[in-house]
C-alpha cells in the first residue's frame, strides 16, 4: 500500500508512518508495544478509560530533642487514576530552528520514515538512544521459581505518547526554513540531512518569536529577522496565546506541550510589586515592564491557555509570579535547564564520594564548545544564568552529611547559610572550531583518611545537541503523561480525584536546576531522582517502589 502524503498546516507538521524507506528494522527504542503490561492485584483495576491503583506512601516522622532521634513510621494511603487513552499531542518549541529544535525535528522524522543513512562506520539506524523513557528499563519483579529479575522499558509502564506521533511546531527569532536550520546547526551526518531535508522543508519557517535584546547576548541580533513587531508585551502575550490556539485547532490536538529550547537569557531581577505575585506579573506585562523576559511571557501564555510549559534553559523564567499563576490556573510547569552531560555526571560522582565518606574540597569544571549556545553564553549575563544552574548540583549531597561538612551557624545568611561547602567553580568558553562537540573537564579534589588527598580528573567529549535532544522528548512525553494522572487521599470522607501539583518536580531527573514546590528541598542526587520517577510510575499501577533488599537471596 502506498504511504499517505505528508500533511502540513501554517504552523505545524505531521505525517502518518510511511512505508519503510530502507530494509533496516525498527530500532527497539522506537518500537511500539501496546498493552504491554498488566498488573493482577487487589490494588489495581482496569476500566476502558482508566487505570486505578491504590498506593501506600510509607515514610517516617523524626523528632530531634536533646541530641536524641525518635522515629515513628507513617503510612498514608492514596489512589491514582490514569487516563489510558493518549491524546493527540503537539510539541511547540521556542527556538525550534536552533541546534536542539532542528535536531529533534529531523530525528523524529528519520524515525517516522525509517530513514537509514551511511557514515564511515557503516549503515546507521534511526533510534531514540539517550531517551530515558525510550531507551532504559525498570525492574518490575522477578520470575517465580528462578528469582530471575524482569525489566521492561520505562515507556511501557503506563500509556505514553510515542515520539513519532508528536505534531511539531514552534517559534524562532530566526526565520530560516527548517531544512536550512538543520544544515546551519551542523549536528547530524550529511547523508541523514540529505534524506530528511525534503520532510524538514515541508515544515516551512518557524513562527515569529519575541525578541527583547536586553535578555540575550548582543551577538544574537543578526539572527533576529523573524520577530513579533512592537514593544507591547501584552500584545506579544496575546499573539503567542493566539498561536497556541491556532496550532491546536489546525492540527486537531488534545494537548500541547510548550517548550523553551531557545537561547539562555540573563536572570530577571525579582522586584516586589513587579513579578512577585500573579496579579503583579500580569500587570507588569500590561505595562511592558523591562524585567519581564521573553520566556516568562511564553510561560504565562501557556499557563493561561491551560497547556504545560517546560523550561529547558537555566534562566529564572519561573519568577514567583509565574509559579503563583500556575497554582491559580492549575496549569503545569517544569524545568529548569537540560541535564545532559557534565552536570549529570557531577551529581553521580559527588554523591558517590560523599556516600563513601570522602570529603570533596573543590570541584572545578571547565567547558568549551562552538555551537550557538556557546556563542550566546560567551556574554557575561547569560553565562551567569548557566553558572547558577550548574553550581547548586551538589548542595543536597553536602547537606545530607554533616559528619563531613559543618552545618550553617544559626541565622547565617547569603553563602554562609549553606554552611561548609566545597569550592565549586564553573567556566564556559566559546571555541567556534569545535562546533557542537563540547569538551568538559572536571577536577574533584577531596580529603581522605587522616589528612590525605585524592584528585580525580575527568575529560568528557560529547556531541552536545545529541545528548540534549532526547531529554526534550523525555520531558515532553512525561509532562503529557502527568496531565492524565489524578490522585486522591484515601479517607472516610470520599473526595474527587484531583490533578497533581502544578510544579512537576518529577521532571527533576532531566533538569540541572530542578523546579520544586516552593518551600520544599531540591533533590539533585541522580539516583534519588531516578528512584522517585520509577516509584511514581509503579505506584500508578499499584506496585511498590524499588527494593534492593532482595531478601529472598539472603535467607534460607
Amino acid at each position: 500500500m502506498a504511504s499517505q502524503p505528508p500533511t502540513t498546516t501554517s504552523s505545524g507538521y505531521n505525517t502518518p508512518d510511511s512505508e519503510l524507506e530502507s530494509i533496516v528494522p525498527v530500532h527497539p527504542t522506537a518500537a511500539r508495544r501496546p498493552n504491554y503490561l498488566t498488573v493482577q492485584s487487589e490494588n489495581t483495576a482496569y476500566t476502558d478509560e482508566h487505570i486505578l491503583a491504590k498506593y501506600y506512601n510509607r515514610g517516617a516522622d523524626v523528632v530531634v530533642a536533646d541530641g536524641q532521634f525518635t522515629v515513628t513510621p507513617t503510612v498514608q494511603p492514596f489512589e491514582f487514576q490514569t487516563t489510558r487513552k493518549v491524546g493527540k499531542t503537539g510539541l511547540m518549541m521556542i527556538g525550534i530552528g536552533g541546534n536542539n529544535g532542528s535536531t529533534l525535528c529531523a530525528t523524529i522524522l528519520a524515525n517516522k520514515h525509517q530513514i537509514s543513512w551511511h557514515t564511515k562506520e557503516g549503515v546507521q539506524q534511526p533510534n531514540y538512544i539517550g531517551s530515558v523513557l525510550r531507551a532504559s528499563t525498570v525492574r518490575i519483579g522477578s520470575e517465580p521459581g528462578t528469582g530471575k529479575e524482569v525489566h521492561i522499558p520505562i515507556s511501557d509502564v503506563l500509556p505514553m505518547v510515542h515520539p513519532n506521533d508528536l505534531v511539531l511546531g514552534g517559534w524562532d527569532i530566526s526565520g530560516t526554513p527548517m531544512d536550512q536550520a538543520m544544515k546551519r546547526s551542523r549536528v547530524l551526518d550529511y547523508d541523514l540531512q540529505r534524506q530528511v531535508a525534503p520532510h524538514m522543508a515541508l515544515m516551512g519557517r518557524p513562527l515569529p518569536s519575541i525578541y527583547y535584546p536586553d535578555f540575550i547576548a548582543a551577538n544574537q541580533e543578526a539572527r533576529a529577522d523573524n520577530v513579533i513587531p512592537g514593544n507591547d508585551k501584552q500584545a506579544h502575550l496575546e499573539h503567542i496565546r493566539a498561536d497556541i490556539r491556532r496550532f491546536k485547532a489546525e492540527n486537531g490536538l488534545d494537548r500541547i506541550v510548550v517548550f523553551w529550547t531557545a537561547n539562555t537569557e540573563r536572570y530577571s531581577d525579582i522586584i516586589p510589586g513587579v513579578n512577585d505575585t500573579a496579579d503583579n506579573l500580569l500587570a507588569s506585562i500590561k505595562s511592558s515592564h523591562s524585567e519581564v523576559s521573553p520566556s516568562t511571557v511564553f510561560a504565562v501564555a501557556a499557563i493561561l491557555e491551560g497547556e504545560p510549559f517546560v523550561n529547558g534553559a537555566p534562566q529564572n523564567t519561573f519568577v514567583p509570579g509565574v509559579i503563583a499563576l500556575a497554582e491559580r490556573e492549575k496549569s503545569f510547569i517544569g524545568g529548569d535547564d537540560l541535564k545532559s552531560g557534565q552536570t549529570k555526571l557531577k551529581s553521580v560522582l559527588a554523591e558517590f564520594l560523599v556516600n563513601a565518606g570522602i570529603k570533596p574540597l573543590s570541584i572545578a569544571s571547565y567547558n568549551h564548545l562552538g555551537n550557538n549556545d556557546g556563542h550566546n553564553l560567551s556574554a557575561e549575563p547569560q553565562f551567569k544564568s548557566k553558572e547558577i544552574s550548574k553550581s547548586s548540583v551538589v548542595d543536597d549531597m553536602v547537606d545530607a552529611n554533616r559528619l563531613l561538612y559543618k552545618a550553617p551557624a544559626p541565622g547565617a545568611k547569603g553563602k554562609a547559610a549553606k554552611g561548609e561547602h566545597p569550592d565549586h567553580i564553573v567556566v564556559i568558553k566559546y571555541v567556534p572550531a569545535v562546533g557542537d562537540s563540547k569538551r568538559a573537564i572536571d577536577e574533584y579534589y577531596s580529603e581522605i583518611f587522616c589528612g590525605g588527598r585524592q584528585t580525580i580528573n575527568i575529560f568528557n567529549e560529547c556531541e552536545d545537541s545529541l545528548l540534549a535532544t532526547p531529554l526534550i522528548l523525555d520531558l515532553t512525553i512525561l509532562t503529557e503523561l502527568l496531565t492524565r494522572i489524578k490522585y486522591r487521599a484515601v479517607s472516610e470522607t470520599a473526595t474527587d480525584f484531583a490533578p497533581l501539583y502544578p510544579v512537576l518536580s518529577l521532571l527533576s531527573y532531566m533538569c540541572k536546576a530542578p523546579l520544586v514546590k516552593p518551600g520544599t528541598d531540591v533533590v539533585n542526587s541522580l539516583g534519588r531522582q531516578r528512584n522517585a520517577l520509577e516509584s511514581f510510575l509503579k505506584a500508578c499501577i499499584g506496585l511498590e517502589g524499588n527494593s534492593d533488599l532482595l531478601l529472598e537471596t539472603r535467607i534460607w
